[in-house]
């Protein structure tokens, strides 16, 4: 038993040592074999990749706003040396359940291996997207240091380059200075790269000693006050009318309606991963007014530290009309609001909630730049 219990010791620190002390691999280092799921339903190991010249292997991240910003550029250079004898692969290494859900706040999907493969497949990716984030054991072989980061092989599948993609996170600009580009060329033409190694600015790898880290952000935010105000129609007209700078959701329920009690903890994981921007999430009930108890009751329990109102009426007409003249009347009901009072999503029932989350992302962006 104590021999069992030395080992797991052993395991655990050997996990959080290797998270905390990975070093990007050394230049002329052969390239680490793997064997990888990837989004197309097919695995992947190196002799997978055996008849290219040049082999580009590119850590990545569906949350990261860096990550996202290259996706595009990752897609042309596949366009323009796939033909010459160069591969390409992606491989997505932080552990999902490692990834705070204010982490996702420049992203509409998170790092599991499922959401994986509807990026890919929104994106129409032309690389193969593996996976290595439950036990991360490709990534402490590479030692990516954040994402995207990418490592470029010659024939011998011996490391020439590792590092950064270019010199700029934001797609809006041209780089100065296109580093794994240059590489490629020189090792195509048979010569050294003309920077063997850069440094690489993006988002943290998520290993899974931060597991632990992820469940503390969400005890903090369920710790967090829950509060209701009364609002008339004419408040209602006016948060409609959105005179702030946040994109506004905005979800009208009710205690005794089921879809509304169904949808509400996906509403409240959009607020936690937003929350951090140019975003608020407001509700508003339609309980009866004397039912005031039995509301702050059900939002507590929701864990619901957002901007909470109870219509002060029993007159629902008026609710309606002032919330959206094209909602119809059924529960629940979901708009987003841009600044200025524009909506850019309504719904009537039950929320599809990455839909929701592709409107607010569509509004806020998906880089860093977008907040420029």
């Amino acid at each position: 038993m104590h021999i069992i219990f030395f080992f797991l010791i052993m395991l655990l620190s050997w996990s959080s040592l290797n998270a905390a002390e990975v070093r990007p691999l050394a230049i002329d280092s052969k390239a680490p074999d793997f064997k990888l799921p990837a989004t197309d339903g097919e695995i992947y190991s190196l002799a997978s990749f055996k008849s290219a010249d040049v082999l580009v292997i590119i850590f990545t991240a569906n949350h990261c706003p860096t990550a996202q910003a290259y996706e595009d550029k990752i897609m042309k250079m596949v366009d323009d040396y796939a033909q010459r004898g160069v591969a390409f692969v992606a491989i997505s290494s932080n552990h999902p359940d490692a990834v705070r859900l204010d982490e996702l706040g420049y992203s509409d999907l998170g790092d599991s291996f499922a959401e994986m493969k509807i990026r890919a497949a929104d994106k129409k990716f032309n690389f193969p997207y593996l996976y290595d984030g439950d036990e991360q054991e490709i990534a402490l072989r590479y030692g990516p240091t954040a994402t995207p980061h990418v490592f470029i092989f010659d024939k011998e599948r011996r490391l020439r380059y590792q590092g950064r993609i270019d010199d700029t996170e934001n797609p809006y600009i041209a780089p100065t200075s296109s580093d794994a580009i240059n590489a490629i060329e020189a090792l195509l033409a048979g010569v050294p790269a003309p920077v063997e190694t850069t440094k690489v600015f993006g988002c943290s790898m998520k290993w899974r000693d931060k597991v632990e880290w992820a469940k503390k952000a969400d005890a903090d935010w369920a710790a967090l006050p829950v509060s209701v105000e009364m609002i008339d129609s004419s408040g209602v007209a006016q948060l409609v009318k959105n005179e702030s700078k946040n994109v506004r959701l905005i979800n009208v329920w009710a205690t005794w309606c089921g879809p509304c009690v169904v949808e509400f903890p996906e509403l409240v994981k959009i607020n936690r991963m937003y929350r951090g921007r140019n975003f608020e999430f407001i509700t508003i009930s339609a309980d009866k007014p004397t039912q005031a108890e039995q509301v702050l009751k059900f939002l507590t329990g929701k864990e619901a530290a957002n901007k909470n109102y109870h219509f002060d009426s029993t007159d629902v007409y008026a609710l309606i009309d002032a919330v959206d003249a094209e909602w119809a009347g059924a529960l629940p009901y979901t708009i987003i609001v841009a600044p200025g009072g524009k909506v850019i999503y309504r719904h009537m029932g039950l929320i599809d909630p990455l839909q929701v989350k592709r409107a607010i992302v569509g509004q806020l962006g998906r880089y860093y730049a977008d907040n420029e």
